[in-house]
């Protein structure tokens, strides 16, 4: 984009209206002086043009940050220095919308040797705007100090570079502020425990949040897995140890108490957590709605339900309500000869689900479709037909 920012078009004019009066009180006891208004106004036409932030971006950004008319060679080199990098002018808008300093940044001895140690460990192409837009914050750390290090320890567990940058769009956290003071103990510890490398990376890249958690959370949630036998080799282990470091001792209990309200009892929600932790963290009221649904109206045995917690887990009107409308009326129709195992029909795929109880008896029962999904689903069975 050009840094030209006095180009005579109707749309600049029509623009430069719209920020005065925005910037620009009509009282003349509270109007900031001008100076002040023309310096905002300024910085929003430079962040348009120069920098290609869209209007109420460029707005945002002008009310904590102002750029000097009389000195743009400091910007004008960022730009150019990020270009250099192979930044797209959209990288360079996300990055200046998250961290509008970078415009006043040293490049030579601040930004460039950063860029360059990503560079020389792979992240080559477009894996170095990516990691820049994604968290500005790695770049305000020192080199020495925090990224060298972080990323040393990250590359242990996760090897690749996509893996690392994907384990940072989930938590940029990991390889700025907070990792040293926090996710470098929460790691020895897992180590010191006997949980294997592999499973560090499932944890770093499916719940990376789980490592932000202070180091005495953390002690606590691996102390209480050793009571409830949930070993470190188990393949539950470190879906229960996210459940439990989010959960105080309050919390749990609470929701003990919930489970054995609608019929369960502490045994059976223990045995549940360790199939399924994340069960756990579902909400009371959906618990609640769904016990009744498949106690009452799918006239499921209470034990059924305990010997299948994903049933609690599942979407109710994506996924529940939707496949038990068409069983019904297949029931009605005398298209099943004999009761279902409503079970194994919820636990099916939506690809083997529409091939055994949509499409089959779709010219049957017209509006079968419809009544399961409609569109959505309409397009999900033509892709069967082809096949």
């Amino acid at each position: 984009m050009g840094t030209n920012i006095n180009g005579n078009l109707p749309v600049r004019n029509l623009l430069l209206s719209l920020i005065q009066k925005r910037f620009v009180k009509t009282s003349s006891t509270t109007r900031p002086p001008i100076a002040s208004s023309s310096s905002s106004s300024f910085t929003v036409q430079y962040l348009i043009n120069s920098c290609g932030l869209p209007l109420q971006s460029a707005l945002s950004v002008s009310k904590k940050f102002r750029i000097d008319e009389n000195n743009l060679q400091k910007p004008q080199s960022v730009i150019q220095f990020l270009k250099s990098y192979d930044f797209q002018d959209s990288h360079i808008a996300k990055l200046i919308e998250k961290w509008p300093a970078v415009l006043r940044s040293r490049t030579e001895d601040n930004l460039k040797p950063k860029f360059d140690f990503f560079i020389k460990n792979g992240f080559v192409g477009q894996l170095l705007p990516q990691l820049a837009v994604l968290d500005p914050v790695i770049f305000r750390t020192s080199l020495d100090a925090s990224i060298k290090p972080c990323f040393e320890l990250l590359k242990r567990f996760l090897e690749s570079n996509e893996n690392i940058l994907a384990a940072l769009s989930r938590a940029p956290f990991l390889m700025s502020f907070s990792f040293n003071a926090t996710v470098r103990p929460n790691l020895d510890l897992l180590k010191k425990e006997g949980v294997t490398a592999d499973r560090v990376a499932k944890l770093l890249l499916s719940q990376p949040r789980s490592l932000q958690h202070s180091n005495d959370r953390m002690v606590y949630a691996v102390s209480y897995l050793k009571q409830l036998g949930i070993e470190p080799d188990k393949t539950m282990y470190i879906h229960a140890l996210t459940v439990i470091a989010r959960m105080n001792e309050s919390a749990w209990r609470k929701k003990i108490d919930m489970f054995k309200s609608v019929g369960w009892t502490e045994e059976e929600v223990l045995w549940a957590f360790k199939r399924l932790p994340y069960i756990l963290l579902t909400s009371e009221e959906k618990i609640r709605s769904m016990m009744d649904f498949f106690l009452n109206k799918m006239k499921l045995e209470r034990q059924t339900i305990v010997a299948n917690p994903a049933l609690l887990k599942y979407s109710f009107g994506n996924r529940i309500l939707p496949r038990c409308n068409v069983l019904e009326v297949l029931k009605s129709k005398k298209l099943i000869k004999r009761d279902p195992n409503i079970v194994s029909l919820l636990k099916l795929s939506e690809k083997d689900f529409m091939e055994r109880c949509v499409i089959k008896y779709e010219d049957k029962v017209p509006g079968l479709l419809e009544m399961y999904g409609g569109i959505d689903k309409d397009d999900e069975a033509k892709k069967l037909k082809l096949f």
